[in-house]
């Protein structure tokens, strides 16, 4: 490689980069269906026309910054379970769901792009879903490696997954391999409240509410564990 290539490289990724922290400062004010490949080129002083040499369309742009903030929010996720015992459960569930919330109250924007109403006329590619499991990933294997280790215990509930959720649950065994489907589905519904206590925080339905919300979320995440069996 020529030293002249590297340093065109190197102005590439610089540029690239400038580009996605205005496109996520644009987020802020406008909102992700206001983002605006003509309005970052503006910012920047560059002419519009020169910014399609680093993203052909306004979907490439959003895509980039849905990876980039998946990624941001699976290694906070990652970071927080990492620094548990391995044999704590409870404990990796709790560091996790807090990892969680903390990154998504840190960039409210970024979290909005990821978990709030889809931009229309974006379709996500395949290429998002890597990055959009590492979180899930985290979740899935604190479950499994507790069930392995015999430590949960889940307490009794009904009703039982019907039949027809067999297909789902062949899905999920992707990230929860060799947990029964009852216990699955419990995970199921921990994830769904745990991201819907998120979302409600951001975007404003506890206000007036709930004063004291990281104790009210950590006795809420407990409660999931327990709805789990966690221990």
């Amino acid at each position: 490689m020529t030293a002249s290539r590297t340093a065109r490289e190197r102005v590439r990724a610089e540029l690239t980069r400038e580009i996605t922290d205005i496109a996520r400062r644009q987020l802020a004010t406008e909102g992700a269906g206001g983002l605006s490949l003509r309005a970052v080129a503006r910012e920047m002083g560059m002419v519009s026309s020169a910014i399609y040499r680093y993203f052909p369309s306004r979907d490439d742009l959003l895509t980039t910054l849905i990876i980039e903030g998946y990624n941001a929010l699976g290694e906070a996720v990652e970071r927080a379970d990492a620094a548990c015992p391995r044999d704590d459960y409870l404990g990796r569930w709790l560091a996790a769901c807090h990892g969680l919330r903390d990154w998504a109250l840190a960039h409210p924007h970024e979290y909005a792009l990821l978990y709030g109403s889809p931009v229309p006329g974006y379709q996500a590619p395949q290429d998002t879903v890597p990055a959009r499991l590492r979180d899930v990933t985290v979740l899935g294997a604190t479950l499994r490696e507790a069930h392995e280790a015999d430590a949960v215990d889940p307490p009794p509930l009904r009703p039982l997954p019907p039949d027809a959720l067999r297909a789902d649950a062949d899905n999920l065994r992707t990230i929860m391999a060799g947990v029964p489907d009852e216990l699955m589905f419990r995970a199921l519904t921990s994830w769904t409240a745990l991201y819907g206590w998120i979302s409600f925080e951001l975007f404003g339905q506890l206000n007036n509410a709930i004063e004291e919300r990281r104790t009210a979320f950590d006795h809420s995440m407990r409660t999931l564990a327990a709805l789990m069996g966690l221990r």
